[in-house]
Order: structure tokens, then sequence, then C-alpha cells
């Protein structure tokens, strides 16, 4: 379902600030992969998914998705492929346009828009169905602005919109971590369900090992602009916290963990 094929990408080359955010990058997922991504801050994990989005050019390399190549598409044309949530729980909606309207806009990614009715009624009765199995009581608030929801119902919401055309992939860019304990673990659980029900291919960025090895069928770790391990199945069930800890140590050549990883 997707294929990164020595990707790279330096910021600023050529000058004092030249840094090397993907060197030679090959990844593969399945169709039907849930894959987590951990890392220390500048292990190139956000860089790859907007390389893949098509943020950006990357320098050498190839992206294909479903059998696609995507490397030369702007971002735009990407986005037919992909379903994104975002880090800010501000972003990924309109938060001027009602909860409603939010929806019908993802229902029409990629379609031609023309004059006719906005929301037909079975269309409407479609996003309180999809809305109440959110269990937020948004599918009695339909009309009500998206910029006066909580980060948590925005977050969920987004998640909805992203997956409601079932694209072929799903990112997820640390879509918990502006949110409060309680409600990231409320977030997480509905990003299982709506992978499970759908079969949607993702890759979720996130800095908690916990959430990494708690969820998703394969687990990556990044360091340098490269995947350093990659383990899946029996395997990621059984790891650990210290696990990982000693993985990034060995592949990374220090014993010194990111203080982000190890605080969360």
């Amino acid at each position: 379902m997707l294929e990164l094929i020595n990707v790279c990408k330096t910021f600023n080359p050529g000058t004092v600030n030249a840094k090397t955010a993907l060197n030679d990058l090959n990844l593969t997922l399945k169709d039907g992969d849930f894959i987590t991504v951990i890392g220390g801050n500048g292990a190139g994990k956000s860089t790859m998914l907007n390389a893949i989005a098509g943020s950006f050019q990357i320098d050498s390399g190839k992206i294909v998705i479903d059998g696609t190549d995507v490397t030369g598409l702007p971002e735009h044309k990407r986005a037919a492929f992909l379903g994104r949530v975002f880090q800010d729980p501000m972003m990924g909606t309109a938060p001027t346009m009602q909860i409603e309207e939010n929806l019908a806009l993802a229902a029409r990614r990629g379609q031609h828009r023309g004059l006719k009715w906005g929301i037909t009624k079975a269309e409407r009765a479609e996003y309180q169905k999809r809305l109440h199995a959110l269990d937020l009581g948004l599918e009695d608030r339909m009309t009500a602005k998206v910029g006066l929801l909580s980060g948590g119902q925005r977050q969920a919401l987004t998640l909805l919109m992203a997956a409601l055309q079932q694209p072929k992939l799903l990112l997820l860019d640390e879509h918990t971590a502006a949110l409060d304990p309680r409600t990231a673990a409320k977030v997480l659980d509905l990003s299982d369900r709506i992978v499970q029900e759908h079969g949607l291919t993702t890759l979720m960025i996130t800095h908690n090992m916990k959430d990494a090895i708690a969820h998703g069928n394969r687990l990556i770790m990044m360091d340098a602009g490269q995947v350093v391990v990659d383990v899946s199945g029996e395997e990621k069930k059984k790891l650990t916290v210290p696990d990982l800890l000693a993985m990034f140590s060995r592949a990374s050549g220090s014993d010194e963990a990111n203080d982000k990883m190890l605080l969360s």
C-alpha cells in the first residue's frame, strides 16, 4: 500500500544550517498495516509524513501509494489517497463552519463541486449516525461551529473526517500529544476502532512508548532519518518500554535516550 524507496531530504542544503532529515529511507507497508512510529527529536518522523503527504518535494527516491508513483504529485493531488490528523486540534477542520458542513467537505474531497444543494437529508442522517458512534454527543450539535468544540472533540471529528472516504493511507501525526491523558486515551481508542472498522493502512507517530507498543500490528523506530528498528507480530506484543530503550541505544549507538521519549 505504501513504498518509500531510498527517500532523501536535506533542508537548507549547502549552508551552515543544512539538516539531513531523511537519509536513504526505505519502508514498505502492506495493505491493512497499522504501524506506530517512535524516535527521538529530529529522527525524521514528521518529515517522513510530510514527504508522503507532499508538503515538500523530496531530493531523491520514490514514493508509491497503492501502486501509483506519487513522487512528483503536488500536495492537493495526493489528498485523494490520504487522510491525515495533525498534532494541533485546530488543524484539519474549518473552525467557522458547522460540524455537518465540515463532514460534507470531507465527503466531497477530490470530487467536482457544483452549485447543487449542499447537504442532502440522506447525508445528514449518515453524519448523525457516524457522530453518534463517537459517543461525544456531537450528533445533537451538528449545526454548531467546530471552533466551539473542545480539543478532544475536534480530534475525534477530524479522525471521522479523515476516514470518511476510506483513504488508501491514514496519517496520524502525534494526534494526541496536545490532549490531556484521559482525552488522549479516548481518542486513541477511537483511532483503533476506526482503523479496524475500515481496515485502513495507518502510520501513527507517537512519543509515548507505551502507546506505540499497545496499538497497531507493527512498530518502527527512526533515528537520523532512517528506520533502525522494525518489529511486528508476537515480537511486538512481548515488547516492554525497557526493551525499546535498549533497542534505541543499540540502534543509535548511544546510551542517551531522548528526554521526550523517557518522559512519555
